[in-house]
C-alpha cells in the first residue's frame, strides 16, 4: 500500500525539527495557555461587573476587577514579548541552519544531479524552500495547538452560562472545520507545485544574466522576456488558484461566524426576556465566544501557513533524502599518499540506460606519466577524464588508483590529490589572489607567488594598479580568456597534485602566452600522473602515450611518432592540422 506523501512528511518534519526542540516548543506552548488564560479573565468578570459590582454600587470590587484585568493585559503583554523573542527568533535561527545543511547537502550530491537542475532553480531549493519551517517551529505550530486548547477552555466556559446557545454555534463552526480541512487538501499540491515553478523562474532568470552577453548579441532580449513572462504567467495561475481557496476558508468563516452570531443574538434575546439568561451572562457569553471563534479563523490563517511549509519541507526532504556521491558505506578506502597510477579495466559508461558512450576501455597511466587523449568531439575523451576524476562511475568495468578500486575509494581523500583545469574554467567573484588561492587558503605568500610566476599570472597582473589584490569580476569578466586561464593554472600549480586533468588547457591563449604557459605545465606536470584532453597535436608530441578515442572506444594507441608511422587515424588528424 503506498504510503500518504503528506503524512510521511510530517513525521520526517516532526522527527527532524520539532521532536529536537520539544522543550523549546513546550515553553513556547506553556506561555500561549498562559497568555489565552489572561485573555480570557476580561470577557469572564465581565459577567460579575454586570450583575453584581453595578448593580450593587460596589467600588471597592471594581477596583479589585480593574487590578484583576489589568494584570491579565500585563501578563499577555509579557507572554506576547516572551512568545516572539522565543519562537521567531529561535525560527529564524532553525532556518539559517537548515539553509547550510541543504547547501552542505547540495555539495555532496554527484556532479550528474547538477547537470540536470539550473542553478537558480537549486539557489531557490537552499534559500526558499527552507523558509516555512518558521511557521512549524515558530510561533505557528504552537498557537494551533494552544489555540485549539484555548476554544475548547472558551467551549467549557460557554456551556456552564448556556449549553443551548453553545450548541447553536457549534453547528456553524464544525461546518467549517469540514470546509477547512478539504480546502487544504486542495491547496497543499498547489503550495508544492508553486515551488517548482518558482524555481524554475528563478533559474531561468540566473540563466539569463549570466548569460547577458550571449542574449545582447544576438538580439535576443525578446525572446527571453517571452519566455520570462511565460514563466510568471504560471506562477501568478498556481497563485491565483491558492488564493481562491484561501478566499473560500475567509468567506466561509464570515458567513458561518456570522450565522452564529445571528443566532446567538436571537436566542440570547428570547432567554433575556424569559427573565433565564441575565445582561452579564449575556455581554459574557458574546466576549467569551469572540475568544472561541478568533483561535479557530486564527487556526485557518495559520492552516494555510503550515500547508506552505510543509509543501516547503516535501521538496526539502525529497532533496536531503538523495544518495551523496561519498557513500561512507561503499566508499571505505582512504587514500593518505598515492604514486598516481591509473588504470582502466574494460570500463564501460552510459549518460542513459541501454545507450553507451565509452565501451570497455582498457588502458594503464604510470606514474607521472602524461595521458593524452584525441579524438573528434562526442567521442568519449571527457567522459574519461570525468571518470578519472570521479565525477563519474563507470557503468561496468573497474578503475584502480595504485591498485584500489576507484569507487570504493573516500572522494575527499583521493580528490586531496588531484587537480583539474577546464576548457572553460570556471573564476569566482573576488580577487586574483583570492582565486588562486582557492585550492588551499592558508598557502604561505612563497608558495602563492611560485604559482604565479610558474603560470606567468605576474607577467599581466603587475600591469594592474592592485596586482593580485584586483577584483576580476563575476567568473573573471573584467579579464581576457587568455589571463582567466593563467589564474586556472595557477590554481592547480598551487595545489600541487599528484594527478593532473588538463581540458584543453592552452585554449584560450595567444600564441606568446601559449609558449610561456606551455613551459609552465611542463614543470607542472614532473612527477605528476597527468591527463591532457588535445585538440591541438602540437601540444601533445611529448606525451607519454596518445589515446585515439573514436565512437566510446580505443582505436590507436602509443607515442606521438608510433602513431605517425602507423598512418591510421592520429597520422590523418595531424595531416590535417599541419594543412591548416
Amino acid at each position: 500500500m503506498k504510503k500518504d506523501k503528506s503524512s510521511v512528511s510530517f513525521k520526517w518534519a516532526f522527527k527532524e525539527y520539532i521532536w529536537p526542540r520539544r522543550g523549546m516548543l513546550g515553553v513556547g506552548l506553556l506561555l500561549i495557555l498562559v497568555q489565552s488564560a489572561a485573555g480570557l479573565i476580561a470577557p469572564y468578570a465581565s459577567r460579575f461587573l454586570f450583575d453584581d459590582i453595578l448593580p450593587n454600587k460596589d467600588i471597592n470590587g471594581l477596583w479589585v476587577l480593574l487590578a484583576v484585568v489589568a494584570g491579565s493585559i500585563l501578563v499577555r503583554s509579557l507572554t506576547s514579548f516572551s512568545l516572539a523573542r522565543l519562537l521567531s527568533v529561535q525560527a529564524q535561527h532553525m532556518i539559517s541552519q537548515m539553509r547550510v545543511q541543504v547547501q552542505q547537502k547540495l555539495l555532496r550530491l554527484p556532479i550528474g544531479f547538477f547537470d540536470n537542475h539550473k542553478s537558480g532553480a537549486l539557489v531557490s531549493r537552499v534559500m526558499t524552500d527552507v523558509e516555512g519551517v518558521r511557521n512549524l517551529v515558530g510561533t505557528g505550530f504552537v498557537q494551533l495547538i494552544g489555540g485549539t486548547l484555548t476554544s475548547i477552555a472558551s467551549i467549557i466556559l460557554l456551556v456552564q452560562i448556556s449549553p443551548i446557545m453553545t450548541g447553536s454555534v457549534l453547528i456553524p463552526i464544525l461546518i467549517f472545520g469540514f470546509v477547512m480541512l478539504k480546502a487544504f487538501g486542495y491547496v497543499r499540491p498547489i503550495f508544492r507545485d508553486r515551488g517548482k515553478i518558482n524555481a524554475e523562474v528563478q533559474g531561468s532568470l540566473t540563466e539569463t544574466l549570466g548569460g547577458v552577453r550571449v542574449v545582447k548579441a544576438f538580439n535576443a532580449e525578446k525572446q527571453v522576456s517571452d519566455s520570462f513572462a511565460q514563466g510568471v504567467t504560471r506562477l501568478y495561475q498556481n497563485v491565483k488558484r491558492s488564493l481562491t481557496a484561501t478566499a473560500l476558508i475567509s468567506s466561509s468563516s464570515i458567513f458561518l461566524i456570522g450565522l452564529a452570531s445571528t443566532g446567538i443574538m436571537g436566542i440570547g434575546g428570547y432567554f433575556m426576556m424569559e427573565k433565564t439568561l441575565t445582561m452579564g451572562e449575556f455581554l459574557s457569553f458574546t466576549l467569551l465566544l469572540g475568544f472561541m471563534i478568533a483561535p479557530i479563523v486564527q487556526m485557518g490563517n495559520i492552516g494555510s501557513q503550515l500547508t506552505d511549509a510543509m509543501a516547503g519541507l516535501d521538496r526539502t526532504q525529497e532533496l536531503m533524502n538523495m544518495a551523496e556521491e561519498d557513500n561512507p558505506d561503499v566508499r571505505t578506502e582512504n587514500l593518505q599518499t598515492i604514486k598516481g597510477a591509473i588504470e582502466f579495466k574494460e570500463v564501460s559508461f552510459s549518460y542513459e540506460e541501454n545507450k553507451e558512450v565509452l565501451h570497455s576501455i582498457s588502458f594503464g597511466a604510470e606514474p607521472g606519466s602524461v595521458t593524452a587523449l584525441v579524438g573528434s568531439s562526442g567521442s568519449g575523451k571527457s567522459t574519461i577524464a570525468g571518470l578519472v576524476a570521479t565525477f563519474l562511475n563507470p557503468s561496468a568495468g573497474k578503475i584502480t588508483i595504485d591498485g584500489v578500486d576507484i569507487t570504493t575509494v573516500n572522494l575527499s581523500s583521493y580528490r586531496q590529490h588531484l587537480a583539474v583545469v577546464l576548457q572553460d574554467d570556471f573564476l569566482f567573484e573576488g580577487t586574483i589572489r583570492e582565486n588562486i588561492l582557492f585550492p588551499r587558503p592558508n598557502a604561505s605568500e612563497e608558495e602563492l607567488l611560485q604559482a604565479v610566476k610558474g603560470a606567468y599570472v605576474d607577467e599581466f597582473a603587475d600591469r594592474f594598479e592592485l596586482g593580485l589584490d584586483t577584483v576580476i569580476g563575476e567568473r573573471g569578466v573584467k579579464l581576457s580568456g587568455g589571463q582567466c586561464q593563467r589564474i586556472s593554472i595557477a590554481r592547480a600549480i598551487l595545489a600541487n597534485p599528484k594527478i593532473i586533468i588538463l581540458d584543453e588547457a592552452t585554449s584560450n591563449l595567444d600564441t606568446e602566452s601559449e609558449t610561456f604557459i606551455q613551459q609552465s605545465l611542463h614543470e607542472l606536470m614532473k612527477n605528476r600522473t597527468t591527463f591532457v584532453i588535445a585538440h591541438r597535436l602540437s601540444t601533445i608530441r611529448k606525451a607519454n602515450q596518445i589515446l585515439v578515442i573514436e565512437d566510446g572506444a580505443i582505436c590507436e594507441r602509443g607515442t606521438h611518432e608510433d602513431l605517425l608511422a602507423a598512418k591510421g587515424r592520429y597520422n590523418a588528424l595531424h595531416k590535417y592540422q599541419s594543412r591548416i
